[in-house]
């Protein structure tokens, strides 16, 4: 069970992200040992959360990043993750982007399309480099996660069509100043079940040998992330199954001697570490609902507004006090602004500290300054 300390939130200012450490060095160590294969490389993806204090002990645990902008190149950077660890993707790579790429060595673009190929070759050729890319392919996976966070469909924009493969396979050997490397996958985030993870490493084998059978070895085969969390219990489950998250891999891919597969996982790694902290403004009794007004928003969480998410909702100040139904509602001028309704919580009163679990990933990193509000602080516990 988590470990809040309570007595020394009242001196700070609310709302704020609060980071269990310790939590977050256990997950770098599960995943350690169950990616224990040296075949195996782990990116984290920092889109995820790319608060400097995660980072740098994200780093320090030997980890390589998953970037989707220059602005995460940067951040990877800053907090010293080596170039060459750093893989590169995204469907809208800015010609500065990539020559910001280029010059700090990075160890792979994640090419989206035939167009993005051809400029990182031209970029490439001004910059007097060799690209080295792996393409990314639209494997046409149904991953049974949200419509905004599936990526692997045939009608998402992420990645090249299987139809079209072939074709940009071949246009990429005859280019100069491009290195084909491999190929990339991702089917989509918060992926519960390991039925789609199966099905994207027989697709994988099918390509792969299609393509062997040609002449063609991919040295490197990036199959994303996805790999979901446990919103409803994150006690039960603080450290998701990596366990049979790599070994589903393990099982199931048919590598060739010599072939890496990358992984890019993000939401497992920092998502349980993280909540977000917010103090109750007032409670109003309406009509026939009880609302508990706190003084977090969907500036600070956005995915409830956004996805319809749900995070598990605790009372710090009160937790064994009698239970009634709340809505836990914020401060922000917008109906959605909701990050709980009918929430059967221990009485809340004015001044309670309220924790929003499981928002160490896509929390602090979306965060906005709509309404002119701050952008939230952060503080650590290693205890």
């Amino acid at each position: 069970m988590a470990r809040f300390p309570v007595s020394e939130f009242k001196e700070l200012p609310t709302p704020f992200y609060f980071y269990d450490l310790s939590l977050l060095d256990r997950t770098l160590a599960e995943i350690k040992r169950t990616a224990r294969d040296p075949r195996f490389k782990v990116h984290y993806a920092i889109k995820a959360n790319a608060n400097p204090g995660i980072l740098r002990r994200i780093q320090a645990a030997g980890f390589g990043v998953d970037a989707v902008s220059g602005g995460e190149i940067a951040a990877a950077v800053e907090a010293g993750f080596e170039g060459g660890k750093i893989v590169y993707a995204g469907v809208g790579k800015s010609d500065r982007e990539i020559i910001l790429a280029l010059e700090t060595g990075i160890e792979c673009f994640n090419v989206e399309s035939l167009p993005e190929l051809e400029i990182i070759d031209e970029l490439a050729r001004k910059a007097g480099r060799k690209a080295p890319v792996a393409l990314r392919v639209n494997p046409d996976i149904d991953a049974h996660t949200h419509e905004y966070i599936t990526t692997g469909l045939a009608e998402n924009k992420f990645g090249i069509n299987l139809g079209q493969l072939s074709e940009i396979i071949g246009t990429a050997q005859e280019m100069d100043n491009v290195e084909l490397r491999g190929l990339h996958f991702h089917i989509g985030s918060q992926i519960t079940e390991i039925e789609p993870f199966i099905l994207l490493c027989e697709k994988i084998n099918r390509l792969v040998e299609e393509y062997e059978k040609k002449g063609i070895r991919f040295k490197s085969i990036n199959v994303g992330g996805g790999l979901g969390i446990d919103y409803a219990e994150p006690d039960r489950h603080p450290i998701p199954d990596f366990e049979t998250y790599f070994n589903t891999f393990r099982n199931h891919l048919k590598l060739s001697e010599g072939q890496e597969v990358h992984f890019e996982l993000g939401r497992s790694v920092v998502a349980q570490c993280g909540s977000l902290i917010t103090r109750v403004l007032y409670v109003k009794e309406g009509v026939t609902k009880r609302f508990a007004i706190v003084d977090a928003g969907m500036t600070e969480l956005i995915r409830p507004a956004l996805y319809n998410a749900h995070h598990k909702i605790e009372n710090l100040s009160s937790p064994n006090g009698e239970r009634h139904h709340y809505d836990i509602v914020g401060p922000i001028c917008e109906s959605s602004d909701c990050f709980g309704k009918d929430e059967l919580l221990p009485a809340i009163r004015r001044g309670d500290f309220i924790a929003l679990r499981s928002a160490g990933a896509y929390g602090e990193i979306m965060a906005s300054q709509y309404n002119c509000r701050p952008l939230p602080p952060s503080y650590f516990s290693e205890k």
